[in-house]
């Protein structure tokens, strides 16, 4: 899973993926400020089952604190995108490029309304409008990509008797669609004729719903702590009701991680609060007072994590799974809980034994379920936080 960050450039991109992941990154305010994409690791928050269990879990990936796991997903920055970008203006031939991999986007939007459509500073500049340059760009990424080889290709797919979706999918396959997402937007869209005789309205109708439904995505409204943050996100809200719009403060958090990561507070990604752990001198105090009274109390948090959990389990709906013993909650080396794997919504008893090795796939007797210690046979469906034990033969 690999979730990229997006929009122009000077939102914040940078300083989320760096609260997000701790990773070093070059943050300036000027634009194009990341050439390059930046890979790292950044996690999301589970309600860990070792309180259940009355343990304490040692993890062999992530970290858990006060019994809430963090499992790493993948989170790539890319360059700046401006209008025009599927056209090939700024990096726009790069961004696009490097974003074929994701799974889902978060659209970083400055709330604040204090940098133009270029990422350069300015005055009462109406966020919604990046919300819908940015979707007409990657609309138009998608359509084009189409575009190309749509005549000779809707045709060729109905005289050789192809199955569409099944073409569409392999067509896109650098894109990660699947024949499933080209099916689901077929049925949405249900157009009465054949492929070939769309007109360039239909295909580009087909091409956002496509993208839409292969790159689903998320708004960070970031800087949501800054003077006008609050009526713009209000009015993306109200602008745009079927896209998940969220406020937060990247600053904050990033401000809140390395605090915690110098032993100077107790904070837990995603609280809406922090202990202070030594003392803070005037500057420590006076940045800490201000994150505390503008943005914890106003949005019971600062949003980057939230946004992290949003993107997996709300719009790509992987569910987290604890491979767990009924009898023995530890691994050979004595640690316990030690996984926490991150599985699309759907997935099956068998498709967890697959998951965890391709012999106990093969071998698959039954799953134990480590609370109820009941019996689930290979078509269970399984739920959020499950903790099962696959018995094999």
């Amino acid at each position: 899973m690999l979730i990229g960050l997006v929009g122009k450039p000077s939102v914040g991109k940078s300083t989320f993926f760096k609260a997000a992941t701790l990773a070093e990154v070059e943050i300036a305010s000027y634009p194009f400020t990341t050439i390059k994409p930046n890979h790292g690791v950044g996690y999301v928050k589970v309600e860990c089952i070792d309180k259940e269990f009355n343990t304490q879990c040692n993890p062999n990936h992530g970290f858990c604190l006060n019994h809430w796991r963090f499992v790493p997903v993948d989170l790539m920055d890319v360059a700046g995108l401006v209008p025009g970008a599927s056209e090939g203006k700024g990096l726009g031939n790069q961004f696009l490029d490097d974003l074929r991999q994701a799974d889902a986007f978060i659209h970083v939007v400055d709330a604040s309304g204090t940098t133009d459509v270029e990422g350069k500073p300015t005055e009462n500049y109406n966020p919604s409008a990046d919300i819908l340059f940015l979707e007409e760009e990657l609309d138009s990424w998608y359509y084009n990509i189409l575009m190309k080889v749509w005549k000779s290709f809707a045709k060729r797919a109905e005289y050789e008797n192809v199955s569409f979706s099944d073409a569409v999918a392999k067509q896109f396959s650098g894109l990660r669609v699947n024949e499933n997402q080209v099916k689901t937007v077929l049925r949405k869209l249900n157009f009465s004729e054949r492929p070939s005789m769309w007109g360039g309205k239909q295909v580009r109708e087909f091409a956002s719903g496509l993208r839409k439904e292969s790159k689903p995505m998320i708004i960070a409204a970031n800087k949501a702590d800054f003077p006008k943050a609050k009526e713009n996100i209000e009015k993306m809200q109200k602008g745009f009701p079927d896209l998940l719009i969220y406020p937060c403060s990247a600053d904050s958090e990033l401000a809140l991680r390395q605090a915690a990561k110098r032993g100077l507070i107790e904070y837990i990604p995603g609280d809406n609060g922090f202990k202070i752990l030594k003392e803070l001198d005037k500057k420590q105090k006076e940045a800490s007072d201000k994150i505390k009274k503008n943005v914890l109390e106003v949005y019971g948090g600062t949003g980057v994590q939230e946004i992290l959990n949003l993107a997996v389990f709300d719009l790509l709906k992987y569910i987290a799974v604890f491979p767990a013993s009924a009898n023995k909650l530890g691994d050979s080396k004595g640690n316990i809980l030690p996984d926490c794997f991150l599985l699309p919504g759907g997935s099956t008893a068998l498709d967890f034994a697959y998951f965890l090795h391709t012999d106990f796939g093969k071998n698959f007797i039954k799953a134990i379920d480590a609370r109820t210690k009941q019996a689930k046979g290979k078509s269970y469906e399984l739920k959020h936080r499950d903790a099962l034990e696959i018995i094999t033969r």
